[in-house]
């Protein structure tokens, strides 16, 4: 079996679609079964899904039931070439867009990544390999989220932010528009005599970041803090504190 797009019809004659009855797929959107590895995985498609012109569904996808995919969409993507001092070979996995989900028109969304419950991806936003995103959060248009980045529940991160690779993000975490996250304090790529030393950013549960920080490797922002905009957090900020500033100190209690 090629690598090359199929119809859903033509899917459906593969044996590689489990469609429920009562699902919307347009004629316009596009299959891709096989990876780069030349290995099939089928597409499920559950009760009340929409799948709108000019998507892309890779092999391994799940579209959970009322889910809706829109157009120009890509889903399920292996991911292929150099990252984090390894080769990506393009091997397809398991995607989950959860229940209720909406990924909006646009969109990448990378293999093995699971969008939860009544969860919203915004419009030209990418999900790379891994991602996790809780029930209700929702992520707004043009975010990048890194490798293994793991969202809570009812997470709100607004548009043009940049999530670095395995940040976690707990419940009810806010980030602010513009957000830039650091997970490597020496810049290493690609040195033939050292390995890049990761440390990615925490948010603990509610805590809530203005538009516009930047946060540094390794820092973990407290339960309930508060850190106003254009801040530049370089060390913790403890549960419940208020912070603002270059670089970021504590000024008061969150409120």
């Amino acid at each position: 079996m090629t690598t090359r797009e199929m119809t859903a019809s033509e899917l459906d004659h593969a044996g590689l679609l489990c469609a429920d009855s009562n699902v919307v797929i347009s004629r316009y959107a596009m299959f891709v079964p096989v990876d780069e590895l030349g290995t099939p995985r089928p597409v499920v498609i559950r009760a009340g899904a929409v799948i709108e012109p000019f998507a892309v569904v890779h092999g391994g996808t799940t579209i959970s039931e009322q889910a809706r995919v829109e157009e120009h969409t890509v889903i399920g993507k292996p991911e292929l070439g150099y990252a984090v001092g390894k080769i990506r070979p393009g091997v397809g996995g398991g995607t989950v867009i959860g229940a209720g989900a909406t990924v909006r028109s646009g969109a990448v969304v990378y293999a093995e990544v699971a969008i939860g419950v009544n969860a919203l991806v915004g419009h030209h936003t990418l999900l790379r390999t891994g991602v996790q995103v809780g029930a209700e959060s929702q992520l707004g248009h043009h975010l990048t989220v890194e490798r293994e980045v793991r969202i809570g529940r009812d997470v709100r991160c607004s548009p043009g932010s940049h999530i670095t690779s395995s940040t976690v993000l707990a419940d009810r975490v806010f980030l602010g528009a513009g957000v830039r996250t650091i997970n490597d304090k020496t810049l290493t790529w690609r040195d033939p005599d050292r390995e890049p030393t990761l440390a990615a950013p925490r948010f603990d549960t509610g805590a809530k970041v203005g538009s516009g920080c930047v946060v540094l490797a390794g820092v973990v922002v407290g339960e309930r803090a508060l850190v106003g905009a254009g801040s530049v957090i370089t060390r913790d900020v403890p549960p419940g504190a208020l912070a603002y500033g270059h670089p970021a100190r504590v000024q008061g209690e969150a409120r």
